[in-house]
């Protein structure tokens, strides 16, 4: 059957994968950096909530975190071509730590509380921009897209695992016990990652572009866009499910870590398929398809809103998410040089913590104004305007199919590693 065969073709190749030099290394250590990601929104909400009395304060703390993060994207991500990888995560991670530990362990007003939130998000390590513009030195071009593919996966470890953990932590032993625990995770992910063999070997020659001028490239403009959208669908899923189902018991929990299982199990069944340019908008659809028809799961709460029906769309929807990052970061790789790739990467983070704040917003207003099936139906705008965008503008996507996803060489030599 082709399609069990194409299963078992795409199981091997994965193993294939991770038997190449240093992959299965700087996947384990990239996550480890990177699961600080998905607890810190959660711990700081807790901590600032429980030291002032106040969700609001506690809302503008995460909102200065967050445009502290979305700021440093693209400036972070391009100093790695000027100093170097090792140097600004190190700098990044010093900075980032101290700032949380000052917001675990000194009492402060609001005003405190929002510059060191800010100055931690500011100082956010860019390890997703540099593991991302590693990989196309760490495999040869027919396993490059693959790769990509694992690691929008596995990414979802991060969100399954991290805010169960850190919700245990804080309601158990504390918040501020919760927050030290992140900068454990951020020192050691972040010394792990930094003393990666990769990590040194690799070097970003310096941009001779203006910064941003990678904006103007059709393909990274279009990948910001669209992962502001997706991740605006994403939050706005995030705040549907908890005024679904609550935040006393366990059901909101259980599906939105069903939302990630779909999201993972989709990356690993669509990775080895060839990107066309009709990629983004069939995978985009997807996700669109699950989330219109969770709108009229939970049309009738009494009797239709429980956790199985509401999980079986998500899951629907999930599959396309992971395989839609993927195609983003493949199709960016493929139409940027190497030297623009870590800041091209940087402005698709900004944009997607944009879409986390809007989605987020939009889906709290809807919840109070019509009800929970309001921020359901917002995602779903959100994931059907990323579908339109891919349709109207699939001629400004590069077709990957028989060729590889690597990024346009320099004039300068850089070295790939053996």
């Amino acid at each position: 059957m082709p399609g069990a065969e194409r299963y078992r073709g795409g199981v091997a190749g994965y193993r294939e994968l991770l038997r190449a030099p240093g992959v299965a290394r700087i996947i384990a250590a990239q996550l480890t950096a990177r699961f600080p990601n998905g607890m810190t929104s959660l711990a700081i909400l807790l901590h600032v909530e429980q030291m002032t009395g106040s969700y609001g304060a506690a809302g503008l703390v995460l909102a200065a975190a967050s445009v502290g993060q979305a700021t440093s994207g693209p400036v972070t991500s391009r100093w790695m071509g000027i100093w170097g990888m090792r140097r600004v995560l190190t700098l990044t991670t010093a900075v980032c730590a101290v700032a949380l530990l000052a917001l675990a362990l000194i009492p402060m007003g609001i005003a405190g509380y929002m510059a060191f939130g800010l100055v931690a998000g500011l100082s956010t390590p860019p390890v997703q921009s540099a593991v991302r513009t590693i990989y196309p030195k760490l495999v040869n071009a027919r396993q490059l897209t693959p790769l990509f593919s694992l690691d929008a996966s596995l990414q979802e470890i991060i969100w399954i695992l991290a805010p169960v953990v850190i919700t245990l932590v804080a309601t158990q032993a504390g918040t501020v016990p919760g927050l030290l625990l992140i900068v454990v995770f951020l020192v050691a992910g972040g010394a792990w990652f930094i003393l990666s063999p990769e990590v040194g070997r690799v070097r970003i020659p310096r941009s001779r572009r203006a910064f941003g001028k990678v904006l103007g490239k059709p393909v990274v403009l279009l990948a910001t866009v669209i992962g502001f959208l997706l991740i605006g669908a994403c939050a706005a899923v995030e705040a549907a499910v908890v005024a679904t189902f609550g935040h006393g018991g366990l059901e909101a929990g259980l599906v939105l870590a069903v939302f990630s299982v779909g999201s993972l199990a989709g990356g690993l069944a669509f990775g080895h398929i060839p990107i066309g340019p009709w990629a983004m908008a069939r995978r985009m659809a997807i996700v669109g398809v699950g989330l219109v028809a969770a709108i009229f799961v939970v049309g009738d709460v009494t009797s239709a809103a429980t956790p199985w029906w509401v999980s079986a769309c998500l899951v629907v929807a999930g599959v396309g998410i992971a395989p839609a990052l993927a195609v983003m970061f493949a199709m960016t790789s493929a139409s940027v040089k190497f030297s623009e790739t870590a800041e091209a990467y940087g402005w698709i983070g900004t944009g997607q913590l944009i879409g986390a704040a809007l989605g987020s917003a939009i889906a709290g207003f809807l919840i109070d104004g019509v009800g929970h099936a309001g921020a359901y139906a917002a995602a779903a705008g959100f994931a059907i305007v990323g579908a339109l965008v891919a349709v109207v503008f699939v001629r400004g996507f590069p077709d990957l199919r028989g060729r590889d996803a690597s990024p346009i060489p320099d004039t300068e030599p850089v070295p790939v590693i053996t």
